[in-house]
């Protein structure tokens, strides 16, 4: 008969066998294991066409990462009308022409973008149980090495994409009149909500009656809770954010178990209502879309996900 210690030390081993599986897996497999997902949202005005909007995020790329750049540039062949890149570009001081030649099919095509906080600063090791506190954000003394932000901004808006960090803007999409509004990163506590009735604002109403925008979309990296009432409160038809990685380690069947951010782990990805069910559900005629990415990369530092593949979304908007 085998002893209480010996079975117990059986499991324990057979336990970690398991838990070493998991990360070899999520380290060398499923963090490259790119995925396409593919969501309808019925919230264009009756009577129009379908509007594509491929959306991008937390790349977080490195020199050597090929492969991934590879994926990105072929993206293209989706044909989107507009593209929606929501940060976290890059993960190194070197990434610039990486990053650029990832992006150079998605630049000819209508875009819009804002930053996050790994676009203004390089990456840097971190505690990783940090991510099950309250609030993961930390204080250093020491900022990290500061990445050629301006000069990103600058190559994307000269390729005409709209810059929506703290501001908004229209766009001619596809025969469609969109505007926007945006924020810059609220992790970093960056995000300055743009008031309505500027410039920039150009809802309002012609003189047929008819409304001047087809579509009001938010877009925002980190989609905090005073981000999300915002853009709610500004009526927008949908938000569209990244920052979460989906959880990045998530259980399988249960979900994630993080945000990083003040976002319930049922929003962690995917297409929601905000603040409450999604708009075509029961009781929620008073929300708005949400859409969070999973994104595409991980900290160099943290190179795993398991159960939350890394992805890009393209948002088939329809007629309600």
């Amino acid at each position: 008969m085998t002893s209480l210690p010996r079975t117990a030390a059986r499991a324990a081993g057979a336990v970690a066998l398991a838990g070493a599986a998991a990360v070899a897996w999520g380290a060398l497999v499923e963090v490259r294991w790119y995925a396409l997902r593919e969501v309808t949202v019925p919230v264009l005005p009756p009577g129009q066409d379908p509007l594509r909007i491929l959306h991008v995020s937390d790349l977080h790329l490195t020199p050597s990462q090929r492969d991934k750049v590879a994926w990105v540039r072929d993206l293209a062949t989706l044909a989107p009308h507009l593209v929606v890149d929501t940060g976290d570009n890059w993960a190194h001081l070197d990434a610039m022409p990486a990053l650029l030649h990832a992006l150079e099919p998605l630049l000819a095509v209508p875009g819009a973008f804002v930053l996050g906080s790994n676009d203004y600063h390089a990456p840097s090791m971190k505690n990783p149980a940090r991510y099950l506190l309250p609030d993961a954000r930390v204080t250093r003394s020491i900022q990290p090495a500061e990445l050629p932000w301006r000069e990103l901004v600058t190559r994307l808006t000269s390729a005409g994409w709209l810059d929506l960090d703290n501001r908004r803007g229209a766009l001619e999409v596809d025969g469609r009149r969109l505007s926007f509004v945006g924020t810059d990163d609220a992790h970093m506590n960056r995000d300055v909500f743009p008031p309505a009735g500027g410039p920039d604002d150009v809802r309002g109403t012609v003189t047929d009656g008819r409304p001047a925008v087809d579509l009001h979309l938010g877009v925002t990296h980190a989609p905090y809770r005073r981000v999300l009432d915002a853009m709610h409160a500004d009526a927008v038809d949908l938000t569209i954010a990244g920052h979460t990685h989906g959880g990045q380690l998530a259980v399988p069947f249960w979900g994630a178990l993080v945000t990083n951010c003040d976002i319930d782990t049922r929003r962690a990805k995917g297409l929601h209502g905000w603040p409450g069910p999604r708009p075509d559900a029961r009781g929620g005629s008073g929300s708005s879309w949400l859409h969070v990415s999973a994104g595409l990369g991980t900290s160099p530092y943290a190179p795993v996900r398991f159960a939350c593949r890394p992805e890009a979304t393209l948002l088939t908007l329809v007629p309600r």
